[in-house]
């Protein structure tokens, strides 16, 4: 793990292999470690950079308040800092919002966008009555003991195939989970609705979802490959919501091929 000084806020990292850099972005539970397959399969093609968002894993928590807005500025000085030019830049669930924050407020820095697991924000993608519930949710959550919090949200994360090494090493990042953190990024997701973003995304777009994700409701891919001009959308079978640690060859496979894709263009 590394660390550098973005936006005002200590932000912990890893940055493996050489070639053309891919930003990885966690979830909002988890935190880079989330990344092990994609780290450990695609650097040797990539630069492959997998960030602790504010109030995650070995980054400071950020004020209250911290809206998506702040996340995303933070996001693309953390960019600045490490000299990655223009990435690819790769986010599940929260880090899929988080990428399209990130393109509307700075569109000239993503190279291509891989949107895995991803919502146009909860209130973007969410009815009321879900948006309630799941912030309300994730508030509790914040107040839990870290064994509690394991114990009620990792059965929606993933399926019963999921490799039990990747799924273990998932909890235990959960177990070290920053209440600040979470509250934080929750409050940001709820309040954000970026349905205005999705037609103006104007590079190349793969959404990834797995098809038997609990998490994200079904309308919400296909919400946005209607809305992000060609825009490809994959189902992963037998993926769930954590669909690159449920099928991590599949999802690697359709990652790397698209951005294989992407650069020759």
């Amino acid at each position: 793990m590394e660390t550098v000084t973005a936006g005002g806020h200590r932000i912990a990292y890893e940055r493996h292999g050489e070639g053309p850099p891919l930003v990885l972005l966690h979830g909002y539970v988890g935190d880079r470690r989330m990344w092990r397959p994609q780290i450990d399969e695609l650097s040797d093609e990539f630069t492959v950079v997998a960030w602790d968002a504010p109030g995650y894993g070995g980054s400071s928590d950020p004020p209250e308040g911290f809206a998506l807005s702040d996340f995303a500025d933070c996001l693309a000085a953390f960019v600045d800092a490490l000299d990655l030019g223009r990435p690819h830049v790769l986010g599940l669930s929260f880090g899929g919002g988080l990428a399209l924050e990130l393109f509307s407020r700075h569109p000239a820095l993503p190279l291509s966008l891989v949107l895995a697991a991803a919502y146009a924000g909860w209130a973007g993608s969410l009815p009321a009555e879900g948006l309630e519930e799941r912030l309300r949710q994730a508030l509790r959550l914040a107040d839990l003991p870290p064994d509690r919090l394991v114990e009620e949200l990792l059965p929606s994360m993933f399926t019963d195939s999921a490799p039990a090494e990747l799924v273990e090493e998932f909890s235990r990042s959960m177990r070290e989970f920053h209440p600040a953190g979470l509250r934080a990024s929750s409050r940001a997701f709820a309040a954000a609705d970026l349905r205005d973003v999705l037609p103006t995304v104007n590079v190349p777009t793969l959404l990834l979802y797995g098809d038997e994700d609990l998490r994200a409701p079904s309308n919400v891919p296909h919400d946005l490959h209607h809305e992000i001009p060609g825009s490809k959308l994959v189902f992963i079978p037998g993926g769930g919501h954590v669909c690159n640690i449920d099928a991590p060859e599949r999802f690697n496979s359709e990652v790397r091929a698209f951005l294989g894709s992407a650069l020759a263009d």
